[in-house]
């Protein structure tokens, strides 16, 4: 019998050093060191150069969201920090090539050809790791096995690996999730931060930041395009992929996650059901949804798309909005709930673009607003519902769960002009003891008053910047005071 042909280990060897070309030249890539960091990389690196707690960081996000740009940025950061170049190691753990080995044996391998030693200090970054089987269970060894080597991981399956590293990652794995982009952090990557300037706003005794534009109109302009393509990275800047932005996320994104990481971590057998059933929701982000209309809209039976709703939350596809009623009650059972894209230009790849006065654009703002909120892990927003009305984002206090805050998103101005017709929100204001409330605007921005009731108005535009930017500054305010204490 024919023996079949397998991978040598001068092969191997070559492959790695192919892989690391900044042990010859001392700096990476061009294609990588021109692209704009993304500041959630300020985020990311502390995580790194913390070593008095001896754990693996795995970076986590959905597809193409700039995970491996970022890595690649990190490998430069640490070489221009006086890491010698030889002392760090990137290994692509999809290449064919290193099919069949494990993690240890990836990294003897690594030390061998680059003649380091692992009672050095050493950065070891494994990318892709999800298509490594027991990924946790080898990660774990090397952390347990090599004290004075800094593992970092990354991702694309974000379920499994958020599932997996809360198994078996207790005390050893530091988890690292990287959203899609901000609109913030799409002004920033567009090199368009100068027409924003900073302000501030006392809300319920707290100073928040809140910002302004002399050029709303143009700012307005860039947040349509933002939730057409503003997701992604590569999507963002590239006006090649904007043309055809549903064969680059469809094919590249949504396929990948619906027909091959979810059945494979969950066991669904019938993709097409999935696929419908994430159709159906994308094309109807921001509404009120139940499981029967669902069920009726997607062809999908009742009893499945629960179970399908749960696994595309934990792919953070999507996001369930739970509402409340209009003595800020929860439900016990809830037979209606809203549902959003994390991502907006999730719907534009499906389906097609839209522009600011489409008709389905309302919920599209709604979508990117809330896809901010979901940057800020310790905020769970509500909706209320009653009868009579409704009000768009609710805050619940976590002790007394009595509204903090409440807000309207509109795209439009005519509720700046005529109050009554916010009667559904000053209802809800009145009823809850809440004496200041929000509501967003097309481009008007002013404060009102009616019967006790103070409105801030804000174009939708810049809450969403304010609130996507807030995220990522509080974020790093708690990172700091994590690291110092």
């Amino acid at each position: 019998m024919r023996l079949l042909k397998s991978f040598s280990k001068d092969q191997i060897l070559n492959k790695i050093k192919f892989e690391n070309p900044w042990w010859d030249t001392g700096s990476i890539d061009k294609y990588y060191s021109s692209m704009k960091k993304r500041l959630y990389f300020y985020l990311f690196t502390p995580l790194i150069y913390e070593r008095s707690i001896k754990r693996a960081v795995v970076l986590m996000g959905p597809r193409r969201i700039g995970k491996t740009v970022m890595l690649f940025h990190l490998i430069q950061d640490l070489i221009d920090k006086g890491n010698k170049p030889e002392k760090v190691c990137y290994l692509s753990v999809e290449n064919p090539i290193y099919n069949g080995l494990s993690l240890e044996e990836l990294l003897l391998l690594y030390l061998e050809v680059s003649n380091q030693h692992p009672s050095e200090e050493l950065f070891v970054i494994f990318d892709e790791i999800q298509y490594l089987k027991n990924w946790e269970v080898h990660l774990k060894t090397l952390v347990d096995s090599y004290h004075n080597i800094k593992f970092i991981v990354s991702g694309s399956a974000a379920a499994a690996l958020k599932l997996k590293s809360d198994e078996s990652g207790a005390g050893r794995f530091t988890d690292f999730m990287l959203p899609p982009l901000t609109f913030h952090e799409y002004i920033d990557l567009k090199g368009l931060s100068n027409i924003i300037s900073l302000t501030s706003k006392e809300w319920n005794g707290i100073i928040k930041n809140y910002y302004h534009t002399d050029d709303i109109e143009g700012l307005n302009q860039h947040f349509v395009d933002y939730i057409n393509f503003g997701g992604y990275p590569e999507v963002s800047l590239s006006k090649e992929i904007q043309a055809d932005p549903g064969r680059y996320i469809r094919n590249d994104i949504i396929d990948k996650v619906l027909l091959r990481d979810l059945p494979s971590l969950y066991g669904i057998k019938d993709v097409q059901e999935l696929n419908s059933l994430f159709t159906t929701i994308a094309y109807n982000s921001g509404n009120e949804f139940t499981y029967e209309e669902l069920s009726i809209s997607s062809g999908v039976a009742k009893n499945t798309i629960k179970r399908y709703i749960e696994y595309l939350e934990a792919a953070f596809l999507i996001r369930v909005i739970n509402k409340i009623d209009i003595n800020s009650r929860k439900f016990k059972r809830a037979t209606s709930f809203k549902i959003y894209l994390t991502n907006p230009s999730l719907r534009s790849a499906l389906f097609s673009p839209i522009n600011s006065t489409d008709d389905f654009i309302g919920n599209m703002v709604e979508t990117a607003i809330f896809s901010q909120w979901s940057h800020n892990s310790n905020f769970k927003p509500y909706y209320a519902r009653w009868n009579k009305g409704e009000v768009d984002i609710v805050s619940l206090s976590s002790d007394k769960q009595k509204p903090i805050w409440a807000v309207e998103i509109k795209w439009s101005n005519r509720y700046v002009k005529s109050l009554s017709k916010l009667s559904n929100l000053k209802s809800f204001c009145v009823k809850n003891g809440l004496e200041r409330t929000l509501v967003t605007t097309l481009n008007i921005e002013g404060i009102k008053e009616d019967d006790g009731l103070i409105y801030d108005f804000i174009p939708s535009s810049l809450y969403c910047y304010t609130v996507g930017r807030n995220a990522v500054e509080d974020k790093k305010q708690n990172l700091t005071m994590a690291i110092t204490h």
